[in-house]
């Protein structure tokens, strides 16, 4: 099995031996990933395989007790989401995470700000206070720029087709889960990353949303985005993935193109649970003895 992508490639991420414990439980025990530009690779495994603990030390929302992430070349271990966002790092969540009073359209505003805010020139990045006070001293270009963000977020929404642009005056929380997935992925891209992470986009949608779903991906990777995906519909990951790499108990047992990947022995024993159920029956038999 192959542990990363072919020679030669352009590689984006590059993790070497991220590991990361909680305690006496080791949730990523020495994890390498790698993922070339214009790749999609999917991270699948059993549940509590330690797939988003990995995705958060990715993405910053945690630090890995030791090993390395680089992104672009650059060592990026540690930093955090905000910097990573800055070189052009973007999430979803596997828990959608939406803000339900703020319009469609504002929710991905968001995404947009947060990319001006961090690659403005001329206009150092201090949180809040810097976009008050450039309001109040530059009034017309601040309208200008809004306009300018509007209408491109309303073309990023058109990609959702009847999904999203008929509700863009809408209040997130009127939406329905799907769609509330889909506003969270609009505002990811809005960010205009480089990666996007996904961590289980189709997560409690039925069979036409999760195909919706599938050929906005095919889309994205079209277009040539970089996209690291968590999922657990395994014809969804077949389809989309160039590589997969699979997780258990935090390790990596396997990695590989797809048809490798669900052909080989660990990973059907991961998800069968055989060794698992061994484990657990022998401990029943020493427990009557």
């Amino acid at each position: 099995m192959t542990s990363s992508s072919s020679a030669g490639a352009d590689i984006l991420f590059d993790v070497r031996r991220v590991t990361r414990r909680f305690g006496g439980l080791v949730a990523v025990d020495e994890v390498n990933l790698s993922v070339a530009r214009g790749e999609c690779v999917s991270v699948i495994g059993p549940n509590g395989a330690g797939k988003s603990t990995l995705f958060n030390l990715l993405t910053g929302i945690d630090t890995p007790d030791s090993g390395s992430v680089r992104f672009g070349g650059e060592d990026v271990t540690g930093m955090a989401p905000e910097q990573l966002a800055a070189r052009g790092v973007a999430r979803t969540f596997q828990h959608g995470r939406v803000f339900g009073n703020l319009s469609v359209l504002d929710n991905v505003l968001i995404g947009a700000h947060a990319r001006l805010a961090m690659t403005r020139r001329g206009w150092p990045v201090v949180g809040a206070f810097a976009e008050v006070l450039r309001a109040l001293i530059g009034p017309a270009p601040v309208r200008r720029e809004e306009a300018e963000l509007r209408d491109e977020v309303k073309a990023l929404l058109a990609r959702f087709g009847t999904r999203l642009a008929p509700r863009i005056d809408e209040p997130a929380h009127s939406l329905s889960y799907a769609n509330r997935r889909r506003v969270e992925i609009a505002r990811a891209l809005a960010l205009r990353p480089r990666i996007l992470l996904l961590d289980e986009p189709t997560a409690g949608m039925n069979e036409s949303e999760t195909a919706e779903m599938l050929e906005l991906i095919l889309e994205l990777k079209r277009d040539g985005l970089t996209i690291l995906l968590i999922e657990h519909k395994l014809d969804l990951v077949m389809r989309l993935s160039d590589r997969v790499l699979v997780l258990d108990d935090g390790r990596k047992i396997a990695s590989g193109l797809p048809d490798e990947v669900r052909n080989d022995p660990a990973v059907i024993e991961a998800y069968l649970g055989h060794r698992h159920v061994g484990a657990q029956a022998g401990r029943n038999e020493t427990a009557a003895a």
